[in-house]
Formats: structure tokens, sequence, C-alpha cells
């Protein structure tokens, strides 16, 4: 296979360096990233301009990048080229103010500034020792962002009024560890409760979650051991608006209970993925209660919302939960990893989670007053995801990470008002953030087959214009339309353009009659 360069592996960068290879040679990493800077510079520039969706078949790059790794040096404006040439015209840009698919990837200034930094230090903080000032800037944001969600002091490591609670958290990579570690603890937390000899008893072990739950949670569940016949999904439907029943969700662990099972953890979420349902929280807590089992809160998406006063009632009950995790890479503008996590006992995390090598072993984590973030994952290594979080609240502060979420919100009232105002289309469900579910309804003589049909091509041709990418779902057995207002780089003016080519695709599609009316 070519390169775009002519023969980039023939050309030696470093032909005649005396002094050796130098990876990090101080001049080469400011030159290197200055590049990436004005990269960087350029494609948020730009990137507005870009198709969506690129127009690319699978295995493309293999087409035109080399298929060998390069033997010799090359320069690095080489790499940079096959990156602007190869690279980019393959990407789906999250970045770009037209993109309105799945959840929003949130990202910013400082974020990228504290990635960078991050980056750079390489830094591996398993233990406290192994780097004091991770360890405790992690611990710092977390705090800070458990404030800004008010949540209680139990789940707060360091409280305002001084000493040190039992609760506490953890920054992980995506909401699945969040789910992972949680089930781990909750199992087994309830082995011993049961007074189980090992996993013997993990058979008798119960899940739960809502059917709108994301499938993530599935999948943890049987990474955790859990027996897949006793992973229940509860039926949900419009008359709660797709949130769980409380009523049903008794109902389902009572007569668990009645054949011998031990329910063990319930997954409660707040803001769905197909609907952005709102599980009750405290209603899920009660019901919890009665069998003792852990409840986690999924707020993956809508808890970045639950900083602004006016969204905090939906985590109402959250006193009465044994853990929570959000993530701001969705929503608060926070580049990708960043899944927070809370536990209102972290003991009971690092109790079925932590490793004590001898080579590990120190004065510090021997004494206990420190926490070694090691022991509330899955795996010993660990990136310094607290310094990006920290700089995005230190450099905007609570009044315009506020600001940002309303005004997205707002923006989804404006989609959502213009779709209820057009008689082609309904809202499929209540929008509670900056998701709009809607679609084609039946109108006309169509069938709900001929609506589907609709709603697809309607999604298929407005994502082939490389103007705009939405995504679809399944709620209530309807193919459904969503439209996810949140991208960094999104104006009223892109919601507005979004939605005047929608109507202009669905006008088509009716007129050439590709749908029967």
């Amino acid at each position: 296979m070519g390169s775009l360069d002519s023969n980039p592996a023939s050309i030696d960068a470093f032909a005649g360096d005396a002094e050796g290879f130098q990876p990090l040679n101080a001049d080469d990493v400011r030159s290197y990233l200055h590049k990436s800077v004005d990269f960087i510079y350029d494609y948020y520039k730009s990137v507005e301009s870009m198709p969506v969706l690129p127009g690319v078949e699978p295995g493309y790059l293999s087409r035109l990048l080399q298929s060998a790794p390069p033997s010799a040096a090359a320069p690095f404006d080489i790499a940079m080229k096959e990156l602007r040439e190869a690279v980019v015209p393959g990407m789906t840009h999250w970045a770009s103010p037209n993109f309105f698919a799945f959840f929003p990837a949130t990202n910013s200034a400082a974020a990228i500034a504290g990635e960078l930094i991050a980056s750079a230090m390489n830094t591996v903080g398993f233990t406290w020792q192994a780097n004091p000032a991770a360890t405790e800037m992690e611990v710092l944001a977390l705090d800070w962002l458990a404030q800004l969600l008010r949540l209680p002091d139990s789940f707060i490591m360091n409280r305002t009024g001084g000493g040190r609670g039992t609760g506490g958290g953890v920054i992980l990579g995506t909401t699945s560890e969040a789910m992972i570690v949680t089930l781990v603890a909750a199992r087994d937390a309830a082995l011993r409760r049961i007074g189980s000899d090992g996993v013997a008893g993990i058979t008798r072990l119960t899940v739960y979650a809502a059917d709108q739950t994301h499938s993530t949670f599935f999948k943890a569940c049987r990474l955790a051991g859990f027996d897949p016949a006793n992973i229940r999904s509860v039926p949900t439907g419009p008359e709660t608006d797709f949130a769980v029943d409380p009523a049903k969700l008794l109902e389902v662990m009572q007569a668990d209970v009645d054949t011998g099972l031990v329910p063990t953890y319930i997954c409660a979420t707040v803001g769905t993925t197909s609907s952005n349902a709102v599980d009750p929280v405290g209603a899920v807590a009660d019901v919890a209660a009665a069998f003792n089992a852990w409840v986690h809160v999924d707020a993956a998406y809508a808890g970045s919302a639950c900083i602004c006063p006016e969204f905090r009632h939906h985590l109402a009950g959250v006193e009465r939960v044994d853990s929570i995790s959000m993530s701001p890479h969705k929503w608060l503008m926070t580049c990708l990893d960043c899944t927070c996590l809370w536990v209102r006992d972290a003991h009971r995390l690092t109790g079925s989670l932590e490793t004590n090598p001898e080579y590990l072993k120190n004065d510090a984590s021997d004494s206990g007053t420190v926490t070694d973030l090691k022991d509330m994952q899955v795996g010993v290594g660990r990136r310094f995801r607290g310094l990006k979080l920290w700089m995005v609240m230190r450099t905007y502060g609570a009044a315009r990470l506020q600001e940002h979420i309303r005004s997205d919100v707002a923006m989804a009232k404006m989609f959502e008002d213009a779709v209820r105002t057009d008689g082609r289309f309904e809202v499929v469900v209540p929008r509670n953030f900056a998701l709009v579910c809607f679609r084609i309804k039946p109108h006309g003589g169509m069938t709900e087959e001929d609506a589907e049909r609709a709603n697809r091509e309607l999604m298929e041709g407005l994502n082939r214009t490389g103007k705009a990418y939405i995504a679809h779902t399944v709620i209530g057995g309807k193919f459904v339309l969503r439209f996810a207002v949140g991208s960094s780089l999104q104006e009223e003016r892109h919601v507005r353009s979004a939605w005047e080519l929608i109507r202009k695709k669905t006008a088509e599609i009716m007129s050439g009659d590709k749908v029967s009316v």
C-alpha cells in the first residue's frame, strides 16, 4: 500500500544527530506542540463547514496510508500532512455545531489545556504517594462538583466544615466502569449478608433496571458475574413517560424474594439514552431499602444539568442511594474521558477492590489518612483526569457552566416548539433536558409502517447531506428520531438551520410519493 507522502519511511529525520534518539527533546516538544495547536485552531475554525458524517467506505484509511510500520524516522510534518489529508476526511465530527446525534461530547479550551498538561506530565497516580497532587486534585475536583450538585455530605470526602467523611469519589473512564465497580461491591455485600461461602451463593443474587436503562448496565452485570437469568428488565410505558414504576419494581423484587432469590442492586437512571426519562430516585431508594439492595444512580448525561437549581429536583432522594455517577465529558465541557463516581461509604467499594502488594506499601497508605484511588477502580494504573475537570470548574465557575446548560435547554425547547407547530410531526415523549424525541406521525392515510419508512428516509437523507447528523431509537415500539442539542460550538442558528433542512427533506419525501399517503 502507498502513502500520501512519496516515501516517508525513507526519510531519516534524525540522520547525523550525534546525540542519538531524544523523544522528549525540549525543542521538539515545543515545535510539535506549536504545530499541533495550529492544527487544533484551524480545525475548530473550519469544522462547521465540514460534512458531519464522512463519505468514506470501510477500509479507506489502509488504502491511503502505508500498511507496514515505517522503519526509519520521518519529519513530524509528514505525520501532520497525513493527518490532514487522510484522517480528518474520515472523521465523524462530534465537535461540529451541526452534530445532533446521540448525546453531546462537549469540550472547552480549559479542558483541552488540562488534558494537554496532564498528558505531558504523564503521571500514574495509583497511590497517594505515587503522586500526592494528582490524588488530592482529583478529590478536590470531585468534592467541588459534588457541592455544585448539592450532593449530601455523606458523598463528600473532605467536608467544608473540616473532617473526613465516610464517602468519597473517583474519576473513571466511563459509566460502564462505574457500574462494574459498584455491582462488585453490592455483590460482595449481598454474599456476606446471606452467609455465602465464597461466591457459591451468586446464583441467588438478582439485579434490576428499567427497560430504558442503557445496555451497558446489562453488560456490566454479566462482567460482574451475575447470572443473566437473574438480570431483571422492568417494563416501562407512556403512563410514566418511560420511567420505572416503583410499584412494578416492588412487585418484581418481592416475587424474586418469594422464590428464594436475593435482590442485590438497582440502577436508576436520570436521563435515559432513548427518551431522557427520569426514574424517581427517592421512590426507588424506598423500594430498595425494604430488601437492603444497593441503589446506583446513572446520571451520565443529565447529571450535568443538576448543577442548575431548576433541575436539581431530578436528584431528589439521592441522600438515600449508595452511589451516583455522571459524566462531565458529555455535557459539562470536559473532554473524554471523565466519569465521576461518588459512593456514600467508600469502604464498601475499597473492601471489594483493594489490592496491597508489597511494592506499593508506604507509610501514607498504612496511616489510613489517604485514599489510594486504585482501590476504587478496576485497574491499578490511572490517568490524571482530575486536572482537566478542575481546570474547567476553576476557569469558568459555576455561573458560566450553568449558563451553558441553560442555553442548550433553551435551544432544545425552541426546536421542540417548532416540531409541535408543524402538523406533520409529533413529539413522542416530553422533553426533560436538551433532547427532543420526535417523528413524522402517521397522517393522510399513512400506516405505522409508512411512518417508520418515512422517518428512516428522513434520517438517512438528512445525514447524507453532511449538513446535520441525527440518530434514532425505538420508544414504545415506534421508530423515533433523536435531536440532541449540546455540541460546544452550537448556536441558535445551527438549530434553526437543522430544522429548516428537516422540513425541506420531509416535504421532498411526501411530494415524491415515497411513502403511502
